[in-house]
């Protein structure tokens, strides 16, 4: 299938492994950039469950985390290495265990030499060394979470959803759904360790899921998954510390159905903050206070399907991709370069069990 090569690519993970999932893996599109329209390319085979991918910063290789309990005929999850060669075609090159069940999100910290994956199901965090060829050891340093919270279904024992450097990289912050705790590491690119510094307890039933830096790493903005807020923090990157300033709700005042917040990103420019709601199935916009950081709503827009878990901006900031689990479908939707406020192009694609997007 020939393509423009002026429209960018994006890659979508799915879930293969449940039953009623029809899903063989990593999917790509094409985006038109003046419209947004999806265009099918091809499919990447042989990765299962990938819930989430992240770009190595200098060679472009794709590390996609397998969110297993069983990998490659060992207990665990796994992460599979892909490259792109010069014709456009995708291969996986490597697959490494993740040193835990059930990996839920995977970051590159910025020299390159090293991966972070959080094991939702297993409890822990993982620092996997990457090599010149792209090619991942086994982790050289997996750290054990403990801690539960009050929710019984969900906060049974610690379930960090995801761990990224800071900034700086000098630390390492993960989110712990399962232990309402924020934990902060040092990262040692010495040894491939990461080295407690410090603990932010939240309030019981609030379940940190993501966390997102703004520019210039002295504001950390936490998606809490379970109780629908996102709180923002003044964060400093010289001694690892985070301030709480303000916990703002995701959902309408009168809506009390279920909802679990699924992800966040800012607006190209860090004016607006978008968040998905999946229950209530809409994308929410805030602003941001350019002085103080801190956020006020301004939109909610029906998201056009059931639970938008992931979403990511297009590169020229002016698209935002969701993906729906639950209905099966991918919706494009158009920023208003004015307000920040998103509107429906009518571009969608259905897809099985999409979870993960991420554009090259």
């Amino acid at each position: 299938m020939l393509s423009n090569s002026s429209e960018p690519l994006l890659l979508i993970g799915t879930y293969t492994e449940p039953e009623d999932s029809k899903s063989e893996g990593i999917y790509v599109y094409r985006m038109d950039p003046s419209s947004g329209k999806l265009s099918y390319e091809s499919l990447i085979k042989d990765v299962p469950n990938v819930s989430y991918m992240a770009v190595h910063p200098q060679s472009g290789w794709i590390y996609a985390v397998n969110e297993t309990e069983q990998f490659e005929g060992k207990p665990g999850g796994g992460i599979s290495m892909i490259s792109r060669d010069s014709s456009g075609n995708f291969r996986v090159l490597h697959k490494q265990t993740s040193g835990g069940a059930n990996p839920a999100y995977i970051s590159i910290e910025r020299t390159g030499r090293f991966a972070l994956v959080a094991n939702y199901a297993a409890g822990s965090v993982a620092m996997l060394p990457i090599g010149v060829d792209g090619l991942l050891s086994s982790p050289s340093h997996v750290v054990q979470h403990i801690g539960s919270s009050a929710d019984p279904k969900r906060q049974d024992g610690p379930h960090p959803h995801c761990i990224l450097p800071d900034p700086s990289n000098r630390f390492a912050l993960a989110a712990d759904l399962g232990a309402d705790k924020l934990f902060i590491y040092h990262m040692d690119l010495d040894e491939g360790k990461l080295h407690n510094h410090t603990e932010v307890e939240v309030e019981a039933r609030t379940g940190p899921r993501h966390i997102l830096f703004n520019s210039t790493g002295d504001r950390a903005y936490v998606l809490n998954e379970l109780n629908s807020t996102v709180t923002f923090y003044n964060y400093d990157p010289t001694i690892g510390t985070l301030e709480r300033v303000q916990t703002i709700s995701t959902l309408p005042r009168l809506f009390s159905e279920r909802n679990f917040c699924g992800d966040l990103h800012f607006s190209s420019d860090e004016r607006y903050l978008y968040v998905s709601n999946r229950g209530h199935d809409s994308i929410v916009c805030f602003r941001v206070d350019a002085g103080s950081g801190e956020l006020a709503f301004q939109s909610h827009l029906p998201s056009n399907g059931h639970e938008p878990r992931i979403f990511t901006l297009d590169p020229s900031g002016r698209f935002i991709i969701a993906v729906h689990q639950k209905s099966r479908n991918v919706v494009v939707y158009r920023i208003d370069p004015e307000t920040g406020n998103l509107l429906h192009t009518g571009h969608e694609a259905e897809l099985d069990m999409p979870v993960h997007v991420l554009f090259l």
